[in-house]
């Protein structure tokens, strides 16, 4: 049996059985040994120096950042001098450094006798969920991210102290060993393998054994030099091979859990089999897997616009907005937006519709670097042959009509440059309530959500909006902002919302990131401005943030990449000019 390499819904699922070579085999038998006695004396090591090598992993990763964001942007295929290039800083090492200040912040709490967010203040949402602040974090974050803010949503019934007592998760516990896991990394944002390395370690206390995507073998050394002191201390080996390498990892028996990141039908193959034994398998509901697996699988993320009246320029903005959440990183990511919800009874649906297909036009054109992803491109278009072809052929919008059927965007995750259009009735809570039904029925998975909807008529909806987001059963919810921010937010959780299983996965079972290490998670939710400023201090929004560096009409987006992660590797007041001179010529 080997496991697929790909991330995203176009994944092929090889099924002819497959070993390593023995030279391979006997390479990973030695790493799996070593990773044993590094998880020994992981559990017998003290928090204080947990917290202590997360400040050398830190500093590693500093130093390899520059490298780190050239050699993505080189697997990429992006021009040096592109502006698309501030995707790889923000979403490489800008991610992994923020990350791993909060865990060593958190460990740093925990090994004083302090719950990680002893100092937060708590609040309430519907259903009487605790939420726990994490977007801003500090004084920095408030000011650098003016007018956003994310909150963690407990599940019901986890009380307050609850929340500040169960912080912390395998480092409440760190002398019970989870033994060694093994992480089956992305293909497609180069922090999410680190990232998933560091929560296994300090949530699960787990020594890790990494398995690099085929696509990312570029990064191996990079990962390598900014993971070093892992690597030095034996709670860390990076791999590389094909399948048969994952699955023979995969059902090792020095292996004892299991994470990837990827699509639902690699998944399928690691825990069920392949082919048709692992259809039977599944339906019999044994599995070939014989060990606990966690998983982020993606899925259809739907982008729900409130209907109200919007200025030209509030059009012109929230289409650049949805042509980010569909074409950020080439469209090769698990949470792009990929159906646009509207209202059919917005008397301003025709003009966002034409700035839509002029953002997505204008936004600079990229290879399809990502395997398969012409394929899936052309598999859309068979289906909606009235679909419509831009930037050169290389994206497509498909704006579903009555006489449509949907069902194809709705439940595949076309892991491209494909974006669809579909309409409901109604307008006000009407149609925001028919639109969280529709989502939560229709679409495939629960990875994220996103929302845009003008503060006036946000507060004239009042507690019906809020109730109207308590009923979106989305692991990340972003309202006026895109739910890519929630994946960089350290304290935030992500993953799948809550109760999937391994028969019926969807976007996967379990959480990842969340250095606050909260325990009982239901769900993100993220706010942003509806307007950039200066107009957002125009319409009586308090925001000082322009146009967003991750999106991709953000002509600044590489320097302000760059200067956010220098930022990142060692915070200072007087830094901040030069990032917000530069991001304000976005």
């Amino acid at each position: 049996m080997t496991i697929s390499d790909h991330t995203g819904s176009g994944a092929s699922t090889p099924a002819t059985p497959e070993q390593p070579a023995a030279a391979d085999r006997a390479r990973l038998d030695a790493d799996l040994a070593e990773l044993a006695d590094g998880a020994i004396r992981w559990a017998a090591t003290p928090l204080a120096d947990r917290a202590t090598l997360l400040q050398a992993v830190h500093a590693s990763v500093s130093s390899a950042a520059s490298d780190w964001a050239t050699t993505a942007a080189n697997i990429k295929g992006l021009d040096p001098s592109s502006q698309l290039v501030g995707e790889e800083w923000i979403s490489g090492p800008y991610a992994t450094l923020s990350a791993v200040a909060l865990l060593a912040e958190s460990v740093g709490a925990l090994a004083a006798g302090h719950s990680p967010i002893e100092g937060l203040s708590l609040g309430t949402a519907p259903g009487g969920r605790v939420t726990v602040p994490v977007l801003p974090r500090n004084a920095y974050e408030a000011l650098l991210l003016h007018g956003f803010s994310a909150e963690v949503w407990l599940k019901p019934g986890v009380s307050r102290g609850q929340a500040r007592g169960e912080a912390g998760l395998g480092e409440l516990t760190p002398t019970r060993s989870g033994g060694v896991g093994l992480v089956l990394g992305a293909g497609n944002i180069t922090s999410i393998p680190p990232l998933d390395v560091l929560y296994e370690l300090i949530a699960s206390n787990r020594a890790v054994i990494l398995k690099l995507n085929p696509i990312m073998q570029g990064m191996m050394p990079v990962y390598q030099a900014a993971l070093r002191p892992l690597i030095d201390a034996d709670v860390l080996r990076v791999v590389q091979g094909a399948g048969s390498e994952g699955s023979y990892l995969a059902h090792h028996a020095g292996v004892q859990h299991v994470h990837i990141t990827g699509s639902a039908a690699t998944h399928d193959v690691v825990v069920w089999g392949p082919g048709a034994d692992g259809a039977a398998r599944k339906k019999a509901g044994t599995p070939l897997l014989q060990k606990p697996m966690s998983s982020e699988l993606g899925g259809v993320a739907p982008i729900i616009m409130v209907p109200s009246v919007w200025t030209t320029r509030d059009l012109r903005y929230q289409a650049e907005h949805v042509a980010t959440m569909r074409l950020h990183n080439g469209g090769y990511n698990c949470i792009a937006g990929q159906i646009v919800v509207l209202s059919a009874d917005w008397p301003q649906k025709a003009a966002f519709l034409e700035e839509l297909r002029s953002a997505l036009d204008r936004a600079p054109v990229r290879r399809a670097w990502y395997p398969g992803s012409d394929g899936r491109v052309a598999d859309a278009a068979v289906c909606y042959p009235s679909a419509q072809k831009l930037a050169e052929g290389t994206r497509l919008l498909v704006d579903i009509h009555a006489d449509d059927d949907p069902s194809y965007l709705e439940k595949t995750e076309t892991f491209s440059p494909v974006l669809g259009v579909i309409e409901l009735p109604g307008s006000g809570q009407t149609f925001l309530d028919a639109a969280v039904s529709t989502v939560n029925a229709d679409f495939l998975g629960t990875l994220g959500a996103n929302l845009l909807i003008d503060p006036k008529e946000r507060k004239r909806l009042g507690l019906g909006f809020d109730n109207a987001i308590a009923e979106l059963r989305y692991g990340t919810i972003a309202i006026n902002s895109w739910t890519g921010l929630g994946f960089l937010s350290a304290g935030a959780s992500w993953g799948a919302f809550p109760g999937h299983t391994l028969d019926r996965v969807q976007s996967g079972i379990g959480v990842v990131h969340n250095a606050y290490l909260l325990d009982h998670t239901e769900r993100t939710v993220v706010t942003g401005p509806f307007r950039p400023f200066p107009r957002s201090a125009v319409h009586g929004e308090f925001a000082l943030f322009p146009k967003p560096p991750w999106f991709v009409t953000a002509r600044s987006a590489a320097t302000t990449g760059r200067l956010l992660t220098r930022f990142a590797q060692k915070p200072s007041w007087l830094k901040m000019p030069g990032i917000f001179v530069s991001a304000f010529r976005a």
